[in-house]
């Protein structure tokens, strides 16, 4: 089965890549026909429920669980999955609480719900948050694939990284700025097909390899020593019931709290579309995420077994062995699912703050079509460059698996929109709303040191991903300190 590097060249990468993407500009093309701002926000809700459900897995997984989650195997075993349970719980949230309030408000941006429940200076608090928010991950997520291409490609052409991140946002810029949330409804299911090809794929070559079958993939895996799921010891940072309650709030914040996933659901023709959308993607969603980490287990496996030293870090993983170990065709297909997983986020990430800042910065309501369109061009751009620099950034200080560092950062950024939804849905509260800004810096502020001190502080006490929570908390006692006395 191992087969010589050669066979992967830079212009073998180059030319899948090339391939891919003329395919993805033709579905541009088409779904951009006659498109207007309105196309752009919201494709005139006219998206099928089960092509927004398929699509969004893909967005969903993204580079992050593509290439993390496997690596992430070796140190932890299969303690993701405890999260990935949580999920479960975060979406029957998000299918019958807000996506209901959303519809019913018929909003373009999720955060103009903030404005009228509180006032002007909540809405943008909430808007900027999830711009903060978004910028963050969809740069973390740019990061993995950037660096997929360099090592693949780029490198063997004395091609500077910097160059390779400007080369792939621009990629996505070409065929999103025309069609916006249209186009990417259809060019996500398109790529979420490729990335769940490319993994099952993967275990079906790495299986033969091992002289196995896929009947014999559950005992494999279960035998092995990397399928432990379950920790119960409350003060590792991966304990179940952290994990878990972290996972559903996680879900609840990057889902049903964000722009961008909403945005996709808010696409769809009604709101019993979008809850059919929401319960068949969450149902699937466990099943991919099962199969990550089965890949993650048997690349370790595999390379136990040749005696393949294993690379430093632990994203590196699978990039390695299907370039360098496995034969052509999962060369190719590595290449075509680790695109389509950064792009199916990115590309969506892109649009979803565009749309966020034209309509809750610039004020998208009442202006010509004319300016509206050449606003949206002008941002579209802006936020292009700023990921391009957030992405370097984070390549010069990066040193952690990128699923960690994503999680962690969603935890801090993410946590004054738990508090401000979670407030003013379930209390009949009015607040000062001048201060909401400042509480909304200084919870987070807080629940950093915190988090640096639990260990002294908490008789041991390590947080994990829960920091969202505590996070999320913070902003609601701030906000129930700063609320108005009832007539």
């Amino acid at each position: 089965m191992i087969l010589d590097r050669s066979y992967m060249t830079p212009f073998l990468v180059f030319s899948i890549i090339s391939l891919y993407f003329i395919l993805l500009l033709v579905i541009a093309r088409v779904t951009s026909r006659e498109a207007t701002t309105e196309t752009f926000f919201t494709a005139k809700r006219q998206s099928p429920w089960f092509v927004v459900a398929f699509g969004m897995i893909g967005a969903s997984l993204s580079g992050v669980t593509f290439i993390s989650v496997p690596g992430e195997v070796g140190q932890s075993g299969f303690s993701y999955f405890q999260m990935v349970l949580g999920y479960l719980l975060g979406y029957l949230v998000i299918a019958g609480i807000l996506m209901p309030m959303y519809y019913r408000l018929n909003l373009i941006s999720i955060y103009t719900y903030l404005e009228g429940r509180f006032g002007f200076w909540s809405y943008k608090s909430g808007a900027f948050f999830f711009i903060l928010s978004r910028t963050i991950g969809a740069s973390f997520r740019l990061f993995l694939v950037a660096g997929v291409l360099q090592m693949a490609m780029f490198d063997a052409w004395g091609i500077p990284f910097w160059m390779t991140v400007c080369i792939t946002i621009l990629l996505i810029w070409v065929y999103t700025f025309k069609g916006g949330i249209k186009t990417i409804v259809w060019t996500d299911t398109l790529q979420t097909l490729f990335m769940l090809t490319a993994v099952g794929v993967g275990i079906f070559i790495i299986l033969k390899s091992l002289n196995l079958g896929i009947s014999d993939l559950p005992t494999v895996v279960a035998q092995s020593d990397y399928s432990s799921i379950f920790v119960w010891d409350l003060k590792q940072g991966n304990n179940f019931f952290k994990h878990f309650f972290a996972g559903a709030f996680i879900t609840i914040v990057m889902t049903g709290l964000d722009q961008d996933m909403m945005q996709k659901n808010l696409t769809c023709k009604n709101i019993g579309e979008a809850q059919k959308n929401m319960f068949w993607f969450s149902v699937i969603l466990v099943f991919a995420n099962l199969m990550f980490l089965c890949l993650g287990a048997l690349l370790y496996m595999y390379a136990n077994e040749k005696g393949i030293a294993l690379p430093e870090r632990s994203d590196d993983l699978f990039p390695f062995l299907a370039l360098n170990h496995f034969n052509i065709l999962v060369g190719i297909l590595f290449v075509l699912g680790i695109t389509a997983a950064a792009y199916s986020s990115a590309d969506s990430a892109l649009t979803a703050l565009t749309t966020s800042f034209c309509v809750d910065f610039l004020g998208f309501k009442d202006q010509e079509e004319k300016y509206k369109k050449s606003m949206r061009i002008k941002v579209h751009v802006g936020f292009s460059v700023l990921i391009f620099l957030v992405i370097l950034i984070f390549e010069a200080i990066n040193d952690e698996s990128v699923i960690n560092s994503l999680f962690k950062a969603a935890g801090y950024t993410y946590g004054p929109l738990l508090g401000l939804y979670t407030f003013g849905m379930f209390t009949k509260k009015q607040i000062k709303d001048k201060w909401v800004p400042l509480i909304c810096v200084v919870s987070p502020v807080i629940s950093y040191i915190i988090n640096l001190n639990s260990e002294t502080w908490f008789a041991g006490y390590k947080f994990g991903f829960e920091i969202l929570i505590l996070n999320g908390a913070l902003t609601f006692l701030g906000l129930l300190l700063i609320s108005k006395k009832e007539v």
